[in-house]
């Protein structure tokens, strides 16, 4: 199998951040009230994990030790308020929606974790497979963390109404109801991946 194609597969299934390694737990629980909730925090996490992984991979030999910390929070956070102005440009009630968890993507572990793991060590295609592959584990994570909780809350996914309202429960659209899900998912995802090993 390609290079490229593990460190994708990766990304998505043996490192997924959410049900294996369990980063960013922070937006991952704040978010995900609904499935376009999570599914834009995670695209937008995506963008800045490939973008940020590229550069930071580029930049690798001329970053001086000292400063290699400092100097990848300044390239994340490059991409973060490009995110940020795009998304106030073009979709204000999402940003709204989201609110400071944008700007945070600063210091989400998973990104910052990812540059310095990987894209400091790694040529800048791979680095660049890396962020796809994490930015899509953790976007498929958080999409299907928030579809769940919508669905058993409201009785919709993606707003589209499956069942009346006052059948669903409005724990799982609050924060216990994150917890409760996460952690259902988290078992289902551990038992396929014990399964298939």
């Amino acid at each position: 199998m390609n290079k490229q194609v593990k460190i994708l597969i990766n990304g998505i299934i043996r490192e997924n951040p959410i049900f294996v390694l369990l980063l960013g737990m922070c937006p991952t629980l704040a978010t995900t009230s609904s499935a376009i909730n999570g599914m834009s925090m995670g695209l937008a996490t995506m963008f800045v994990l490939i973008c940020s992984n590229a550069v930071i991979s580029l930049l690798k030999n001329v970053i001086p030790d000292m400063v290699r910390i400092p100097a990848f929070i300044v390239v994340i956070a490059t991409f973060v308020t490009i995110v940020e102005m795009m998304m106030n440009a073009y979709v204000p009630a999402l940003a709204d929606s989201l609110g400071i968890f944008i700007p945070l993507i600063v210091v989400n572990c998973i990104v910052l974790g990812r540059a310095e793991a990987f894209a400091s060590k790694n040529s800048v295609l791979s680095s660049i497979f890396d962020g796809v592959g994490i930015g899509l584990g953790f976007t498929l994570a958080l999409t299907l963390l928030g579809a769940s909780r919508e669905l058993l809350g409201t009785g919709k996914i993606f707003s589209q109404t499956l069942y009346p309202e006052q059948f669903g429960s409005l724990l799982f659209v609050l924060a216990p109801g994150a917890f409760i899900v996460l952690g259902y998912l988290i078992a289902l995802f551990n038992r396929i991946q014990h399964k298939q090993a």
